[in-house]
């Protein structure tokens, strides 16, 4: 088995492979410009998954969905379990969202992107028979000292301690529905700010843990495969990352035991959601956010911006790209 950790090799180091996939979100994202603030999402989405897989043939990895679409009876293209890829290089679990934020694509507002996050085979929890999850997300500074066992206040109360900065300069982002009514309310009595978000998890997760980000904590029930997808950034970003399952129904509750997963609070860690440091996430920008610039189309010219980020190297790197329309549009 080639590994996606073979960085040395002059085969298939994996520094190419995150700067080839980068090639399938600017497709994804730039397809789906012309439905941008049309209200119609299902078509914004269905036009990203097509540019992506198109994509996804012709980059040198042998990649597996874990986190996909849907089911192969509901969605054609990129289902869970879907082999993705030339077949050729570093064998790879792969999760995608063509466009996280397809309602936000759709009303044209801000912070939707198109993402792929990978791993080596083997090591990205399949969460997708229960679908939401709690997460907790900061950056470096909140590693061993926030806990999502804990009361939001006290977790508050240590990051600022450990950010050096006072309580109410601390700001929250959260998800804006009304299961988080009382949570947002905590996070207020405890002193802190918050910073609602109509969608977007991945994004409020992966800028909570960024370096001089105008939020430090990302915390809330939002989708499991989104958690898996943010595990995979923070990994890279050098952050801490908690998550646990949400099952909303008895049958899901089942499908979660029978998928093998813990769905009795068990609190799923960074490892547990992703194993290794061996991580890529790459995301364009679909309309703008504080991650990345949205797609630009000026005249003849397409203009997008991505970014890379290694678990491997811990970096996190940022592409802007020029397209000529008459290619794409």
């Amino acid at each position: 088995m080639v590994s996606l950790t073979a960085d040395m090799s002059p085969l298939h180091p994996d520094r190419n492979l995150a700067l080839e996939l980068v090639r399938a979100t600017e497709a994804a994202s730039i397809r789906a410009v012309p439905f941008i603030g049309r209200g119609d999402k299902e078509a914004a989405d269905g036009a990203a998954v097509d540019a992506m897989r198109a994509f996804f043939s012709t980059v040198d990895f042998d990649g597996t969905i874990v986190i996909g679409e849907g089911e192969k009876d509901n969605a054609p293209m990129l289902y869970n379990g879907e082999r993705v890829g030339s077949g050729r290089g570093p064998q790879c679990d792969v999760a995608v969202d063509p466009i996280d934020g397809t309602s936000l694509t759709a009303a044209g507002r801000q912070n939707a992107l198109s993402v792929i996050a990978v791993s080596d085979q083997g090591t990205m929890l399949d969460a997708s028979s229960v679908f939401y999850m709690d997460k907790l997300v900061t950056g470096p500074a909140g590693v061993g000292v926030v806990d999502i066992r804990l009361p939001i206040g006290e977790n508050i109360r240590r990051l600022a301690k450990a950010l050096g900065k006072p309580v109410d300069e601390i700001v929250v982002s959260v998800l804006n529905r009304p299961r988080h009514e009382q949570l947002i309310a905590d996070i207020r009595e405890a002193g802190a700010g918050t910073r609602l978000m109509s969608d977007g998890d991945v994004a409020g997760g992966i800028n909570a843990a960024r370096h001089n980000a105008r939020t430090d904590m990302c915390v809330g029930i939002g989708g499991s495969p989104e958690g898996i997808v943010t595990a995979c950034a923070i990994k890279a970003l050098g952050g801490h990352i908690q998550g646990v399952l949400v099952p909303r129904t008895d049958d899901e509750k089942q499908k979660g035991r029978d998928a093998g997963l813990h769905i009795d609070g068990t609190v799923y860690e960074a490892d547990d959601l992703v194993k290794g440091k061996n991580t890529i996430f790459v995301a364009t920008g679909v309309t703008d956010g504080q991650l990345v610039q949205g797609v630009r189309r000026d005249g003849d010219f397409i203009y997008t911006e991505s970014v890379v980020l290694r678990g491997a190297s811990g970096t996190l790197r940022r592409i802007s790209s020029e397209h000529l329309t008459s290619k794409w549009l």
